[in-house]
This record gives C-alpha cells, sequence and structure tokens, in this order.
C-alpha cells in the first residue's frame, strides 16, 4: 500500500490498524533546535480522543502519545521523530457480523477489490483512528509556525441545517473548546448539541462543516503551479475521513458574484499592502497574501448506523446489516483538532519551502 506519506519538506509518514496494537508515525523535516511542549501535543490529542461526551463514540483510549526518536533535552535533533500511540480498548467482536458483508458507503468493498482482502475490525486502515498520528504531527508543526506568528484554529459552523449565525471574523477562539460540539456560539451550539443527540437516540447520523482558519500567515507561501496553497490544503482535507467537499475565501458563493464585485482591491495602510476584501481567502495565484485564510470542510454523516440496511456479502447474496458498538453519531466535534492539525502540516511544509524562493 502506497499513499501513507503526507508533504514534501515537512512530511509525515503513518502506520498502524484501528484493532491492531498501535498507531503511530515519522516526522520527517521538523528543523533541529525547536523547543516543544509535549504537554500540548498531548492536549491536542486530548480534543480529538473518543469518549468525550455522548455525542462522541464511546470507546475509551487515553491516546498517550510515547515519543521514540527524534528528541532529545525537550528540543528536536533535526533527525526523524519517531511516535507511537498504543491501542488500549479494541472490541473486534463488534465487527464479526459484518466480517463477509459490504457496509454501505464504507471502504468494505473498494479494499476487498483493490487489495483481495481487507481488516473488517473497525475498518482497519481506512479507520479515522489513523488521524490521530496527523494531530500528534500537526501539533509540532503548530509549534514551528508559532515562531512565524501564525495560528490556526477550527470550529463547527454547521450541524446539517443549524448554522453559526456569525462570521469567521467574529469568533472568539477561546470559545470554541467551551462545549463538546467545538461551536462557538452558545445558543448555536446548544441547538446543535440536543439536535446530535436525538439523532444518536434514533440510531441515525449527521454531518455538517468545520472552518479552519489561518492568521498571521506572510506573504509568499504556496508554489505558483501544481502545489498551489491552496491546492495542497484541498488534498490535505480531503484526505481526511468523511470529508465531501472544500472551499475557500469565497467558494462556491463567488461564483454567482461578478467581478467588478469578487475582485479584492489592494489599498495602503499603515501595516503595509492589503486587500480591501478577501473573497480571495488568503491566497491569490496559489501564494498566500498576508491576509486570513479562510475555509469551509464539509463532512458526510457517518456511514455506519445503528438500523437496519440492506447490503450484499463478498459473494453477491442479499443480507441486512445494523452497526454494533461505538460510533460517532456526528464526526464534526472530533474533527475538529483533525482538521487544524492537516492546515497546520500544510503551512509548516511551505513555510520551509519558501525559505527556497529566493536569495
Amino acid at each position: 500500500m502506497s499513499g501513507n506519506s503526507f508533504g514534501n519538506l515537512f512530511r509525515l509518514s503513518t502506520f498502524g490498524e484501528s484493532h491492531g496494537a498501535a498507531i503511530g508515525g515519522i516526522i520527517d523535516g521538523c528543523p533541529a533546535g525547536l523547543e516543544l511542549n509535549l504537554e500540548e501535543i498531548q492536549r491536542d490529542l486530548d480534543r480529538r480522543k473518543p469518549g468525550q461526551s455522548r455525542i462522541t463514540t464511546q470507546r475509551k483510549e487515553s491516546d498517550e502519545v510515547k515519543f521514540l526518536s527524534g528528541l532529545f533535552e525537550g528540543k528536536t535533533t533535526g533527525t526523524p521523530i519517531g511516535f507511537v500511540i498504543f491501542n488500549e480498548n479494541q472490541k473486534s467482536k463488534d465487527y464479526s457480523h459484518i466480517k463477509d458483508a459490504y457496509r454501505p458507503s464504507h471502504a468494505d468493498y473498494t479494499y476487498d477489490q483493490k487489495y483481495g482482502n481487507r481488516d473488517y475490525r473497525g475498518g482497519g486502515r481506512s479507520s479515522a483512528r489513523e488521524t490521530a498520528c496527523r494531530v500528534v504531527a500537526g501539533s509540532i508543526a503548530q509549534q514551528l509556525l508559532a515562531l512565524e506568528g501564525v495560528n490556526i484554529f477550527a470550529f463547527v459552523s454547521r450541524v446539517k441545517d443549524i448554522v453559526l449565525p456569525i462570521s469567521f471574523r467574529d469568533v472568539d477562539p477561546q470559545m470554541i473548546d467551551n462545549n463538546p460540539v467545538r461551536c462557538p456560539h452558545k445558543e448555536t451550539a446548544d441547538a446543535m448539541f440536543n439536535f446530535i443527540d436525538e439523532v444518536r437516540k434514533s440510531g441515525n447520523t449527521v454531518g455538517g462543516a468545520i472552518t479552519c482558519v489561518a492568521q498571521g500567515v506572510p506573504v509568499g507561501w504556496g508554489e505558483p503551479v501544481f502545489d498551489k496553497l491552496h491546492a495542497d490544503l484541498a488534498k490535505a482535507m480531503l484526505s481526511i475521513n468523511a470529508v465531501k467537499g472544500f472551499e475557500y475565501g469565497s467558494g462556491f458563493e463567488g461564483s454567482r458574484m461578478l467581478g467588478t464585485e469578487h475582485n479584492d482591491k489592494f489599498v495602503q495602510t499603515e501595516d503595509g499592502i492589503q486587500t480591501a476584501t478577501n473573497h480571495s481567502g488568503g491566497i491569490q495565484g496559489g501564494i498566500s497574501n498576508g491576509s486570513d485564510i479562510n475555509m469551509n470542510i464539509a463532512f458526510k454523516p457517518v456511514a455506519t448506523i445503528m438500523q437496519a440496511q440492506h447490503s450484499i456479502d463478498k459473494d453477491g447474496k442479499r443480507v441486512e446489516i445494523a452497526g454494533k458498538g461505538r460510533h460517532d453519531p456526528c464526526v464534526l466535534p472530533r474533527a475538529v483538532p483533525i482538521v487544524e492539525a492537516m492546515a497546520r502540516l500544510v503551512l509548516a511544509d511551505h513555510f520551509l519551502r519558501s525559505k527556497s524562493s529566493r536569495v
């Protein structure tokens, strides 16, 4: 299996399965001498781990990361950073009923056809459990980016038709973790929580959207042809389990505007050249322009539902299956730190690449 690595200069490779002994990764390219706050890395992991509230999966994992290499006396050495997270609470028997059956909208059928076998215990390599490794690497990337004054945060902006009523510009990042949904608006968060809980009780699932913002990104990050900054961000977000759509800046709404409405006019300010508006989402020509980078990422409803569904097995026979065990009725609250991590990985990579663009 290829495709287990992400990034160019700042590069993450991950390994492991949902119900294997452990998951983990190797980070290549992190500069030497970066003093790491290991508690901060663990805090980011804790935001992603299961069992946080009744609207997330009740699988119990400590998700304690153990570093194996690349650190000495609290600082990076410039060598590969190896880490591992041991799995502790697998219940593989919860999946025995779908050993030969293909669950609707899962990777069961495609894995079987591509590899001739599949790990049916929680989806194996296709499980979102792998994303914990991304959070570790993303947390390290953020500590590198912080040296440049870059801050990245994400929040739940929509659950089905319940929409955050304020712009990302008016969001207080300190409010994001004040509730289990990770929506920075109390009344909206309460409505989202209650709706997700009702969906959970009915044995169903629900999707929505996460907004991600990168502040303080200087002008000049991004490679202007195949590795445009927004193209790499799109690939990063679309690599996350359950993601179905990505937009940045004006996104699809921009396609409904005229050029005179959409163009971001340049103005001279006390802080230098800026744009009067930000329909471009902080990126022009694939290169950051110094404005906030804002993105929306759409997530589908979790495919495992606790209601009977018709499908077929590997022999083509009709079967009826329903989810068992512990699953998220809505992936959004736990996906917030994953979205942040992927944005951080992309920006850390382009930060290092920007160093080689001119003398």
